[in-house]
């Protein structure tokens, strides 16, 4: 079975927007007072550490290990160039 690729922006992404939805969900079951501007600078700051971090793993250097010669000298379609 082919994996997928590894998106760390879209991990940071995801879980910014689940620390927003979290925040107002404690607000609407009385836990705690957010105001309702609070999700603006939380998903702000989200969304830049996302593209910081799909920068720096867009931009990172391979290593041996994408080498292409797999686990064991198995090769996989993905590490032949193969779609």
């Amino acid at each position: 079975m082919l994996r997928h690729e590894f998106h760390p922006g879209k991990l940071v992404a995801g879980l910014c927007l689940l620390t927003v939805a979290v925040v107002y969900a404690g607000d609407a079951g009385g836990a705690w007072d957010a105001p309702w501007f609070v999700a603006l600078p939380l998903m702000m700051a989200g969304l830049f550490l996302a593209g910081v971090a799909a920068a720096i793993h867009g931009i990172r250097p391979r290593g041996a290990a994408r080498s292409g010669d797999g686990v064991g000298g198995i090769r996989e379609p993905r590490d032949q160039g193969l779609s």
